[in-house]
């Protein structure tokens, strides 16, 4: 399954209807991911917390933290 980085990105994903699954990182700043957390549950895409953005960055394959990402219809 393909995976996409960043807020903007996961935004554009859920909005669209690709996402299939939502990863937010429990240490961003809630104001930052509340609208990507919100609009996944509108949306019914199951939304999944990983402990840190360091963790979710790794998770993804990136050499930087992630606040959110998600798993998108190839």
């Amino acid at each position: 399954m393909k995976r996409i980085v960043g807020i903007k990105q996961v935004l554009k994903a859920v909005e669209s209807g690709v996402a299939t699954r939502v990863f937010v990182a429990e240490d961003a700043d809630f104001s930052a991911v509340e609208k990507v957390i919100s609009l996944a549950k509108e949306k019914e895409i199951e939304t999944v917390f990983v402990s840190t953005r360091a963790q979710l960055g790794k998770k993804c394959c990136i050499a930087v933290g992630a606040a959110a990402a998600a798993e998108v219809k190839e």
